[in-house]
């Protein structure tokens, strides 16, 4: 029989411990670009281009030009840096969860399971000190795959040194979770701090 205990918590990073609009930087480009906020968001946010650059295939500077020629834009590197990462916020359901994984670090192995480009992980640790707290940072440009790829997952279980059923996992997308479990990780869909803190209990974490 298997111990089902949890031994290690994963948590998502975008819309968990740390909040993003994408819009933010749409509208910032279109100021410089002949397409709308809309036409750049969708030809741009969840389009081939960015999965390459979240999966570290291309560079930062081969992606921005492919974004400039993309949407026509009239801008250097050095402008597009702030525009394309300026988009993170706190809220407060972030800090309560940032201040969650912190008590939970003291009798479990916490980390943080990412799908994120070089660009946004750099800006992010310089400006939000929120990943000293993370026993493992693992994240889809730095594996070479994003979430709901099995490798990243299995990357995340061997980087644990823990097994599949001893991981609790919470993240804001369905299908993300869905992929997880899939590989016998105890998958949660994040849906707000207290639903959090009750999945949590339920799967016998001490709070």
């Amino acid at each position: 029989m298997h111990n089902h205990k949890i031994k290690a918590v994963i948590f998502d990073l975008g819309n968990v411990l740390v909040d993003f609009n994408h819009q933010i930087a749409a509208k910032r480009i279109a100021s410089f670009s002949d397409k709308s906020p809309q036409e750049i968001f969708d030809l741009f946010f969840d389009s081939q281009l960015t999965e390459l650059f979240e999966e570290g295939k291309i560079s930062p500077e081969d992606f921005f030009l492919k974004v400039k020629e993309m949407l026509n834009a009239r801008l250097s590197y050095e402008e597009f840096l702030p525009v394309w990462n300026e988009i993170f916020f706190l809220s407060d359901k972030n800090r309560g969860v940032y201040e969650l994984a912190g008590s939970l670090a003291r009798d479990y192995r916490i980390a943080v399971l990412s799908n994120i480009n070089i660009l946004h992980f750099q800006y992010l640790k310089s400006k939000f000190p929120i990943f000293g707290i993370f026993s493992q940072v693992i994240t889809s440009y730095e594996v070479g795959f994003r979430k709901p790829k099995h490798p990243i997952y299995k990357k995340s279980i061997e980087s644990l040194m823990v097994a599949p059923e001893n991981i609790f996992y919470t993240d804001d997308r369905p299908e993300l979770v869905d992929s997880a479990k899939a590989l016998g990780i105890r998958g949660f869909v994040f849906k707000g701090i207290s639903q959090l803190k009750e999945d949590l209990k339920n799967a016998g974490v001490k709070l």
